[in-house]
């Protein structure tokens, strides 16, 4: 598809990069607002990239609409020319699967689900084929995460599996949402993951809970003295399955202010990753847990 540029009012450049959510459109509008970003245009006042998408608020007092659209246009043609690289880091994201917090709330909305009789964790591994639920745990957990945009709620992240397309897990959202999901659920709804960064009403399936906190207004969490919302489009995510010990531990630690995700700063090539990408995670995660 080839990009399309619209107005939005008289402050607003929206780029739509692709018709389909794919990681390869994902990456485009990442290394195009990466860039424009980098070459801090005149009136620029806000870039929101999204899965397929971007957007531009920019001050026409400063910049008139003709001329900032040229210059977003001039960056895309610069980064098709480029190589597709980014530098980003890995993350890792503890998460206790099965926990007793969602299931006790899943439980109190099955009237709003497709399989009432079920869990959301045995109606997803049932019907992307998997024979268990820890099967199924493996398979969401065993390979990273691309976080494509954070928003809709603050600092909630919407993530999309880096495996080839025929491997990525799809799940309906509830048919009826839910009016309540504990903090800091694992959720997922079509072939996005997430993470609730508050407690309220939802429609994704729940997986299980996170004892890391990703935002924090008071910025009390040691890992979000600097910014009150820990994830940003292009982070990679690495989920690592824990027990409920491990869970109440790490809970600690985040109220004691000692706790610190563990973090690693990689280059990222699309090319590299498109060639093996079964190879190029593992890599990635090696680089992660290496000392």
């Amino acid at each position: 598809m080839k990009t399309r540029y619209s107005y939005g009012g008289d402050e607003h450049i929206f780029v739509e990069v692709s018709e389909e959510m794919s990681l390869a459109a994902f990456f485009k509008s990442l290394s195009i607002t990466q860039a424009i970003r980098e070459a801090n245009l005149p009136g620029v006042e806000e870039i929101c990239p999204a899965n397929a998408s971007f957007q531009v608020k920019y001050n026409p007092d400063v910049c008139a609409p003709e001329t900032m659209l040229a210059a977003i246009q001039d960056i895309e043609k610069a980064q098709a020319a480029g190589k597709a690289e980014i530098d980003t880091r890995i993350v890792e994201v503890p998460v206790f699967y099965q926990d007793p917090w969602t299931h006790e709330t899943l439980m109190r909305f099955r009237d709003r689900h497709q399989d009432p009789e079920g869990t959301d964790l045995s109606y997803a591994a049932r019907i992307n084929g998997y024979d268990s639920i820890e099967a199924f745990i493996e398979a969401h957990s065993g390979s990273p995460w691309f976080v494509t945009m954070v928003g809709f709620v603050s600092g909630l992240p919407f993530m999309f599996q880096m495996v080839e397309r025929d491997k990525q897990i799809q799940v309906p959202k509830y048919v009826r949402p839910r009016t309540d999901t504990p903090k800091l659920t694992v959720g997922y709804g079509g072939c996005f993951s997430c993470i609730y960064s508050v407690r309220g009403a939802g429609g994704y399936q729940m997986f299980g809970v996170t004892p890391v906190p990703i935002y924090d207004p008071a910025q009390n969490a040691a890992h979000l003295k600097d910014f009150l919302v820990f994830f940003q489009p292009g982070d990679i995510v690495k989920f690592k399955p824990i027990s409920e010990t491990e869970y109440h531990e790490i809970v600690k630690q985040v109220e004691d202010g000692t706790y610190q995700p563990r973090t690693k700063s990689v280059r990222f090539s699309l090319s590299e990753f498109e060639k093996d990408m079964a190879g190029y995670n593992a890599a990635m995660q090696e680089a992660l847990y290496e000392h």
